[in-house]
């Protein structure tokens, strides 16, 4: 049975140690298993080995409980409906796009082109964090500031040098990735910090002026528009603020997918980002996304993003390189998300007249 669950007190006090505190507008919908379009046909398997990648690195009791519960299951199906229910949160962030309800976008893993050391072709570098970013109260330098200014110059910040800002940029947006260098080898890098200041999407801004329309904008659209266009395009990506900067990631074995905000590898098609203000980190998130390509499956909530913002917001990852790219970047579908809770936590969202 489905229960409407309205909670205007009920943050994130009932979900702590996991979720931060939630709009307080919040909606929440206990549903059934039998709700759950496509449930009884996906690979359960296949969830619970990446929900054990991270179960681990949770503190709370009744989390590690299921871990421990997690390692010795024996049906991964009787194991998430035994012991979860699927919770429907929602809710209307303050930057939710109007006529959206459910949004699913893609990313993935960038390979680009690069060297250790600057050369003629590889100008622009990928950098580490300043160390004095972590001293300093509220936003720091904004991107124009960062890369028309001086003030990184001479530090010996460099991880690596690319020859195309345009995959530089796409690089901060997506988080983390793989240089390939001219000897054939791979350095990964992946977030190490930023510069404070709120993401913009450069898609919108395109939107706004007429250059597009909303569904004509992906990632390959708007790179090469900024290519075509290289005085316009080069103010474009300074209309986002935000700055990335990144760190080594050499410890992660190189068939494993990158470090997401859990500091464990991600996985194609079954490692989602969310707002952990709406969606615990680590919780298994039943997703139901429509579009040219549905994907109906169950999928672990192992990541974060800047852009993603509200409890019906979800980035899948869909692995490494261009493949992964072409079609991360074409994404944009409705859907719905549904995130399992253990059923302590579920029933805690319920006023006490119902219970």
């Amino acid at each position: 049975m489905r229960r409407a669950i309205r909670a205007a007190i009920l943050t994130g006090a009932i979900l702590a140690g996991t979720m931060a505190a939630a709009e307080s507008d919040t909606s929440y919908e206990i549903l059934s298993f039998g709700d759950l379009d496509g449930w009884a046909t996906d690979d359960h398997s296949a969830a619970l080995s990446v929900f054990l990648n991270t179960c681990g690195d949770l503190t709370d009791p009744d989390w590690r409980s299921l871990c421990a519960l997690a390692r010795d299951a024996g049906d991964a199906r009787e194991f998430f409906e035994l012991f979860f229910r699927p919770v429907l949160v929602t809710g209307a962030p303050e930057d939710a796009e109007e006529g959206i309800g459910g949004l699913f976008t893609g990313y993935f893993e960038p390979e680009i082109d690069g060297a250790l050391h600057r050369d003629p072709l590889h100008t622009h570098p990928i950098y580490r964090l300043p160390p004095e970013i972590a001293e300093t109260e509220g936003p720091w330098l904004t991107r124009r500031d960062i890369l028309t200014g001086d003030v990184m110059q001479g530090r010996g910040l460099e991880i690596a040098w690319i020859a195309d800002p345009v995959e530089l940029f796409f690089l901060q947006v997506q988080g983390s990735g793989r240089i390939r260098l001219p000897d054939g080898h791979h350095l990964r890098v992946g977030y190490g910090g930023a510069n404070g200041h709120p993401y913009r999407s450069i898609g919108k801004e395109l939107v706004a002026r007429g250059t597009f329309t909303p569904h004509e904008v992906s990632a390959q659209v708007i790179k090469s528009w900024v290519r075509d266009n290289p005085e316009d395009g080069a103010e474009l990506l300074m209309h986002n603020p935000s700055y990335v900067f990144f760190r080594e990631v050499n410890e992660v074995p190189a068939e494993l997918g990158p470090l997401g905000a859990m500091n464990r590898s991600i996985t194609p098609l079954r490692s989602i980002a969310v707002d952990p203000a709406y969606v615990p980190l680590g919780a298994p998130v039943w997703i139901e996304k429509e579009g040219a390509e549905p994907l109906h499956r169950l999928m672990i909530a192992q990541d974060t993003g800047s852009a993603i913002k509200g409890p019906q917001r979800a980035d899948v990852f869909m692995g490494t390189g261009d493949a992964a790219g072409r079609k991360a970047g074409t994404m944009k579908d409705p859907g719905r998300l549904v995130v399992l809770l253990p059923i302590q936590r579920a029933y805690a969202l319920l006023p006490e007249s119902v219970l």
